[in-house]
């Protein structure tokens, strides 16, 4: 399948390359282009994520499609960041500001990317959070166990499903973040039965998280996805002020420490956002299939 199609690698959450989320940014379209393809490559260029941003300058939109090792999800976070930030140096290189509209799977999402004196940062509009109520006692301790914690590494506040676009049950602990792992083979089934697409295991006094593929093989660096959410969950508890920037950290663990900025505005969405590095650009040859 011929390709020439040109990407641009870069970190996000992060203003130093080989720290932070790497990313993929794939330009043009790929609209013809099955799904299996591109995840295969997403596979192949070892990357956590991928996306194919289509910048469509006369109608101002960015049509874009994210795609992990094992399937194209309708809305991730750090994707979008770095790819405003791919797409202000590619396009608008000599605008110090500029704003976007991605469309990813019919929904659009607000995007504002600015020059720094290193690269770029960007910031996306997540909307209003959602938060579910508390999950049961019974659910709580099944993953709990499942995430191999005890009762006594959990905090006070109970488990929440959260979500900005991608529900995250939000898993709160006071110790155990560092040995947690997922390691019951039905974690996705269970995550399922209660509303969520994937974990956060989070620390709030520390506003630290983790989080994993449903098999618990591939950590997330920066899960911006899921810093919205968070953030939701520390204000609705008490825990942070309805109008404060809150940073959430990750990656530490990895050896690749990240920093995830969520900010409210007035009318209750949450931007979140940080820095992106540049690593490398290229040409891909041809795609699978």
């Amino acid at each position: 399948m011929a390709a020439d199609l040109e990407f641009r690698q870069v970190d996000v959450f992060t203003d130093v390359p080989f720290t932070g989320n790497g990313l993929i940014v794939l330009f043009g379209s790929t609209a013809e282009v099955g799904a299996r393809a591109l995840i295969s490559l997403t596979a192949e260029m070892r990357q956590f994520e991928l996306i194919v941003a289509d910048f469509q300058p006369e109608v101002g939109r960015v049509s874009a499609r994210i795609f992990t090792a094992e399937e194209e999800l309708p809305f991730a976070g750090h994707p979008v960041i770095g790819a405003a930030a791919a797409l202000h140096e590619r396009f608008t290189a000599g605008e110090p500001a500029r704003s976007w509209v991605f469309v990813i799977a019919g929904r659009e999402i607000t995007v504002r990317s600015r020059r720094t004196a290193v690269y770029y940062e960007a910031e996306m509009d997540q909307g209003s959070p959602t938060l579910d109520p508390p999950l049961g006692q019974q659910d709580a301790a099944w993953f709990a166990r499942a995430l191999g914690l005890s009762e006594g590494d959990l905090h006070r506040l109970p488990m929440q499903v959260a979500s900005t676009g991608l529900p995250y049950l939000i898993v709160p602990v006071t110790h155990g973040l560092d040995r947690a792992q997922i390691a019951v083979r039905d974690f996705e089934e269970r995550l399922a039965s209660v509303g969520a697409k994937f974990v956060y295991l989070f620390e709030p006094d520390k506003r630290e998280g983790r989080s994993w593929d449903n098999t618990g093989a591939v950590e997330d660096v920066a899960t911006g996805s899921a810093a919205g959410p968070a953030a939701a969950f520390l204000a609705a508890h008490g825990l942070a002020a309805q109008d404060e920037t809150i940073l959430i950290n990750q990656g530490r663990l990895l050896g690749r420490p990240s920093v995830i900025a969520v900010t409210p505005d007035r009318l209750g969405h949450l931007w979140v956002g940080g820095p992106v590095a540049p690593v490398a650009r290229g040409v891909l040859d041809r795609l699978p299939g």
